[in-house]
């Protein structure tokens, strides 16, 4: 009987990071089927509704433990969502050291896996003699800026915002300041601080797996080799995204019926991520205007205008998303495009033969899925790391293009209507188009045999059976 390589991984409450860390778990188990992979999931008041099907016909050799849920209750008042998020992990460690201690009192344990967010979790691994990595369900961009940020510390003068020149990261498009996570804008503050903290912890476990392709990011990844004496190992194991809705779960739905009377890449598909939100009405105003400006077919996924992201994906709204469309937009509006409420099948819409463009948040998920698909992108961040994405997109990749912000920090209607015509109708888009599905090709030989991302799997997996 083969021996039995036993990693466990702990995401955090997010969806998107959920998601990723099953699939990492799906595609290890794919690979190497004598590993058994238990993975650790800590709740936030409740699981996601749309993250639920995820969770069926997994691999008998994937374990998932849901740990008690953590009360909303229990959070300070007014705490933002990635606070929550935290305060979620550090709840429920007396859990999940619980979880851990059973295990290795049975069989010795390989390898601890933890998200960002959850990596205190690694603080374990030296006593329970394992090794410990992080995976970053976003981009190798991202991990080049995580451990150049300390020197960054050093050697800035004001806050990030304040540099006229580009923020210069190895391997990486010249950032704006302003383009770097909210935390980060005023370096006096407690989050600048902690995000510091989570860049620094980088730097002590085994390895860092990226949700992400070398042929992607070559430059990041090229910058990471060369500079690997100064930090863990990189490890470029993407994209890792769910394959496809559930046989029956989404074939009689109303928007797959709408793009199948649509014409070949003629649609333009509109989500703000699993939780994204625009912030205003006045900018879901603009935004619906814009559409019926462009005179484009749409799908879009609208929700509640918000100034946070919401990981609940908007079960606990009480308000109807269409009550916040501008009066007598979707009457204007039903031969040229389709609205749906809080949540549509991304993955089934991105497949799909009518579907030629979309507009994104640019969430990491959701780009690695356009590239999948080779769907051109419209970049409009809202969060987090999303303004970096939307900078590597456009001046790195040039997939994307991203619409300007006017003086009042708002799309206006015009710019909406003009960026959509030159994605959908334009040279420019064709371009872009000609761009992604070259990409779409490269995105499914890395994880063939031999490909690049099965190669750095392997290596990670030779690594937690050489080391029990």
């Amino acid at each position: 009987m083969a021996k039995i390589t036993h990693i466990v991984i702990v995401p955090s409450p997010l969806y998107s990071h959920l998601v990723s860390a099953l699939e990492l778990s799906k595609r290890l188990l794919h690979l190497h089927p004598t590993f058994h992979v238990t993975c650790i999931i800590p709740i936030l008041e409740s699981l996601p509704p749309s993250f639920i099907p995820n969770l069926q016909s997994l691999p008998p050799n994937l374990t998932t433990v849901f740990l008690p849920s953590i009360s909303k209750d229990d959070m300070p008042t007014g705490a933002k969502e990635v606070v929550k998020i935290k305060l979620t992990i550090t709840k429920s460690m007396p859990s999940i050291h619980g979880l851990l201690n059973s295990f290795t009192s049975k069989t010795p344990l390989a390898a601890l896996i933890a998200d960002p967010f959850s990596h205190e979790v690694l603080e374990s691994s030296k006593a329970l003699n394992t090794l410990s990595f992080i995976f970053l369900p976003a981009s190798a961009m991202i991990v080049s800026f995580l451990f150049h940020m300390p020197k960054l510390d050093q050697t800035l003068v004001g806050d990030f915002h304040q540099q006229s020149q580009g923020i210069h990261i190895p391997g990486c498009v010249p950032l704006r300041g302003s383009d770097l996570p909210d935390p980060l804008q005023d370096r006096s503050n407690r989050a600048y601080k902690e995000y510091l903290q989570r860049a620094e912890s980088f730097s002590r476990v085994d390895g860092v797996l990226v949700n992400s392709f070398l042929e992607l990011e070559q430059g990041p990844a090229r910058a990471l080799v060369e500079q690997g004496s100064n930090h863990p190992p990189v490890y470029l194991v993407g994209p890792l995204t769910q394959s496809g809705s559930k046989p029956g779960s989404d074939s009689d739905s109303e928007c797959l019926k709408w793009l199948e009377n649509q014409p070949p890449r003629s649609v333009l598909y509109i989500c703000f991520g699993a939780g994204g939100t625009l912030t205003s009405q006045t900018q879901i105003n603009e935004l619906a205007s814009g559409l019926e400006l462009s005179g484009k077919r749409f799908l879009w996924v609208v929700r509640v205008p918000s100034d946070s992201v919401d990981i609940s994906l908007g079960s606990s709204k009480k308000t109807n998303p269409l009550e916040c469309l501008p009066k007598g937009f979707l009457e204007r509006t039903k031969d040229q495009g389709l609205v749906i409420p809080l949540w549509a099948p991304q993955i089934s819409i991105l497949s799909h033969k009518s579907t030629g463009g979309f507009l994104t948040n640019g969430g990491w998920n959701s780009i690695l899925e356009s590239v999948q698909y080779g769907v051109p992108i419209i970049a409009w961040p809202l969060f987090a790391e999303q303004r970096m994405n939307a900078a590597f997109l456009t001046d790195g990749l040039n997939v994307a293009l991203r619409p300007k912000v006017n003086q009042s920090g708002i799309v206006d209607r015009e710019e909406i209507g003009a960026v959509i015509k030159r994605l959908m109708e334009g040279e420019e888009g064709k371009e872009i188009y000609r761009r992604m599905s070259g990409l779409k090709d490269v995105a499914v030989s890395v994880l063939k045999e031999g490909g690049s991302s099965t190669k750095a799997l392997n290596e990670v997996a030779q690594i937690c059976k050489t080391f029990q």
